[in-house]
């Protein structure tokens, strides 16, 4: 396919652009290209910008895939649906990170009480992240987040759970974004299948 790829210079981008390739993908710089032609387009850049990026795709009717957090996921919903193209977005593109959502939505059925705890670079720039968000939103037990922004993490986070006598730590460490490619990649597959609107997570692809 050919890829419209937004943040292309970005932590993210530079990893994604020579795994795309080697994936056999077409990947063009959508800040000077822009996304026409183009059969996806991915964006990874800043959450102030994710809507105006989406709204060009929208017009040109190329569905997006989203790893950027922290932007107006409303809006791109509605926009999405009015313009009949689908959208997607991944709090965490981490295969493990899926399951460590998993792990704690059923661990929020027998301990009593949990909070999270997420540690991310210095440089994201919301907090708490989406991806401790999306933890406490499938827990359903509204925890206490805590936001740790520090220079030499990555992506991080421990769901800890507290009841009587025990306690379960349920973390997944991303060390390298290369982690964050084999779930890039399943979304870029994927996203054209889905419905007009924007579709939230891994778990629908999977």
């Amino acid at each position: 396919m050919k890829l419209a790829l937004y943040g292309v210079g970005g932590k993210v981008g530079t990893v994604l652009l020579p795994a795309l390739v080697e994936a056999g993908h077409e990947v063009v710089d959508a800040r000077g290209a822009g996304p026409d032609e183009c059969d996806v387009a991915v964006d990874f850049t800043r959450p102030d910008a994710v809507v105006a990026n989406v709204d060009a795709c929208l017009t040109a009717g190329i569905p997006v895939v989203i790893g950027t957090s922290g932007f107006d996921a409303d809006a791109v919903d509605s926009a999405a649906r009015a313009a009949g193209v689908p959208c997607f977005h991944a709090p965490n593109f981490a295969l493990g990170a899926v399951l460590m959502m998993r792990f704690a939505e059923e661990a929020a059925k027998v301990f009593p009480r949990a909070e999270i705890v997420e540690l991310h670079a210095e440089t994201k720039l919301d907090a708490p992240s989406g991806t401790a968000k999306a933890t406490a939103a499938r827990m359903g037990t509204e925890p206490v987040i805590h936001s740790v922004r520090l220079p030499g993490l990555v992506a991080h986070q421990a769901v800890v759970f507290g009841g009587p006598g025990a306690t379960l730590t349920i973390r997944h460490d991303t060390t390298s974004r290369d982690a964050f490619v084999p779930g890039v990649l399943l979304a870029v597959e994927k996203v054209r299948d889905l419905p007009a609107g924007l579709t939230v997570g891994l778990d629908a692809l999977l």
